[in-house]
């Protein structure tokens, strides 16, 4: 996440952005650069990581129960369809508990964005408090509706990822040409993110209502208001920021995921050795 968090903070500053940018990710990077200096596209990355951590506890734990309801009484696992709906009581859960979260952290990413205002950055309290001055608790809920619709997106990818990686590993199978590497993992991981560009609106009108935009009244008023002012390309802005960190971090994630597993194995084996070589060992130094 830290290595790829300025293009968060530069997907989430493209997605709110309601005047016309044609900018590339460099130039975007650059203007940055010269405004604000390399920890201003760090801007929120505290919070980000501090949601990510409440955002995994909170998801296992809820993962964990829903799939101990399913599972009672019977010793099977569970089957795709309670697997999809177990991932998405967990997933709802989660959005709800941790959405304060992720507005605090897009209000830290937009606060410095008018090149018109001195504005410093401003911490996680600091921002919490400007929230709770501005908008009430209330406030920390905005954007929550575009937030619960995206919980579908990661059912999306894994299930496009273990289907791509059922063929490919079928065809290398009957090829004999091994099993699947790590740079076969990487593209597979990729692969199954772009199919979220699909839900990518979703995310522009949940950063707008996140960074406290008043203009808009609900959801449904934002995505029609976004229409009728900036056309469909406005639903779009940000995207090529946010496509390219989320592929990045899909395959990431995915390639060290395997090797993660491959080296816990053979720490196994290694584990398993030594423990029938030892009391050998022992035996004969007797």
């Amino acid at each position: 996440m830290t290595v790829t968090y300025p293009l968060v903070f530069l997907s989430t500053r493209a997605a709110v952005k309601t005047q016309s940018e044609n900018k590339s990710v460099y130039q975007a990077v650059m203007e940055v650069l010269e405004r604000e200096g390399v920890l201003g596209l760090y801007s929120g990355l505290s919070s980000s990581l501090f949601g990510i951590a409440v955002t995994n506890g909170v998801y296992y734990y809820f993962y964990e129960r829903s799939k101990g309801i399913f599972l009672t009484g019977r010793k099977k696992g569970l089957t795709t369809i309670e697997s999809i709906l177990t991932g998405l009581i967990a997933g709802s859960a989660t959005t709800i508990i941790s959405n304060p979260l992720w507005v605090v952290q897009t209000s830290q990413a937009v606060h410095t964005m008018d090149p018109n205002t001195q504005s410093k950055n401003l911490g996680f309290l600091e921002t919490v408090q400007h929230i709770l001055a501005k908008f009430g608790m209330k406030g920390f809920f905005r954007g929550i509706g575009p937030a619960l619709v995206l919980v579908v997106n990661p059912v999306i990818q894994y299930s496009v990822f273990e289907q791509l990686k059922n063929v490919l590993a079928s065809r290398r199978k009957l090829r004999r040409r091994g099993g699947l590497t790590d740079w076969d993992f990487f593209v597979l991981g990729a692969i199954s993110k772009l199919g979220n560009v699909l839900y990518y609106f979703h995310s522009v009108i949940k950063a707008r209502l996140q960074a406290g935009a008043t203009k808009y009244k609900s959801s449904l008023n934002a995505l029609a208001t976004i229409l009728r002012d900036e056309g469909i390309e406005g639903l779009y802005k940000g995207m090529r920021s946010k496509l390219l960190q989320s592929v990045l971090t899909a395959a990431i994630l995915f390639a060290f995921q395997r090797r993660i597993f491959l080296i816990t194995k053979a720490y196994q084996y290694l584990a398993w050795f030594l423990s029938v070589t030892t009391p050998l060992y022992l035996t004969f130094q007797r």
